[in-house]
């Protein structure tokens, strides 16, 4: 295997942190950069990492795994939840309750714990109707890669990987990491 700029001896001693190797592997991933026009365009899809979260303890470690990560590759960092009505959203007792504004609190919510108010420059934020799993598939595409939690809110104790993690993992368009 040949390894260009990560010496040999690097990657054999164990003893070196990935912060220390990054500064060597980062120019074998990162494209060349060029002024931003405003627009959205293919490279600046690629230079973004899709963070899924849902307020849990593992989305907001995987959103401050993901601000290392974009921070030594040069990449931006796009921050989504997603939300959904209920079944039983035409109840009357449901008629003052923005779930769109619910999901807007808890993803600043997120980020504030996760940044200690002190978010990285180049986050933006994403507010989604839909599905958890089917809109971050969506969103990978193009991108550099998904992070998420491994367990979220809902589902089954016990169970080592959440269904959105397990389908994002399976179905995403750009690498998947799955913080525990």
């Amino acid at each position: 295997m040949h390894t260009a700029s990560v010496p040999p001896t690097a990657l054999a001693d164990k003893g070196r942190s990935c912060a220390r190797l990054l500064p060597r592997i980062r120019p074998l991933y990162s494209a060349p950069r060029r002024e931003d026009d405003g627009a959205m365009d293919e490279r600046a899809a690629a230079d973004r990492m899709v963070v899924g979260v849902d307020g849990s303890p593992q989305s907001v470690a995987a959103l401050r795994y993901a601000a290392t990560l974009a921070t030594a590759l040069g990449a931006s960092i796009e921050v989504v939840t997603t939300w959904s009505y209920p079944p039983v959203a035409d109840s009357p007792m449901l008629a003052d309750w923005d779930p769109a504004q619910d999901a807007a609190r808890a993803l600043d919510a997120t980020v504030a714990e996760a940044f200690d108010g002190d978010p990285p420059r180049s986050l933006t934020r994403a507010v989604v109707s839909g599905g958890a799993a089917k809109t971050l598939i969506e969103r990978s595409a193009g991108s550099r890669m998904l992070v998420l939690g491994s367990r979220g809110h809902g589902g089954f104790v016990g169970l080592v990987l959440g269904s959105v993690s397990t389908a994002c993992a399976a179905h995403a368009k750009c690498p998947v990491l799955i913080v525990h």
